[in-house]
């Protein structure tokens, strides 16, 4: 597919995105009622994660201090783990799909009500990091 087509679908995609989010958004309106459902999902998604270790076990956490003493970046990017064992299973994945569903319909109605362009802001983030490169390491 044409590189300039797949950046249209996209751009569309977000836009129409958070056309409905300001469309459907009603009891939770306020910046300060958006702002605090936007940690709400946060800890959700945290929570659905942890129940994944904790209830179902399908993953584990096994963690440790990071090495970040290579002598090339390549060398510490391949030394830098996850400290995810494991695969998360279908039950557990599609919980915590729905919560980052939610997470990025509330992050996108905190862009409405500040006029932010959803797209925009994601573009120029994908933009620093890949003009950054290694450097923009966060």
């Amino acid at each position: 597919m044409d590189r300039n087509i797949m950046d249209v679908d996209r751009d569309s995609i977000c836009k129409d995105f958070q056309k409905q989010v300001s469309e459907v958004l009603v009891r939770h309106r306020s910046v300060l009622d958006i702002m605090t459902k936007l940690d709400e999902y946060n800890s959700r998604i945290n929570r659905a994660v942890a129940k994944s270790v904790t209830s179902c076990g399908c993953i584990s956490i096994n963690a440790s201090k990071q090495d970040y003493s290579k002598e090339s970046f390549e060398e510490m990017l391949d030394s830098v783990k996850t400290h995810v064992e494991g695969s998360i299973c279908e039950g557990c994945r599609d919980v915590v799909e729905e919560e980052m569903g939610s997470y990025v319909f509330y992050l996108a109605a905190l862009c409405n009500t500040l006029e932010l362009d959803f797209y925009e802001i994601m573009s120029k983030e994908y933009d620093r990091i890949k003009t950054l490169g290694v450097f923009s390491l966060k």
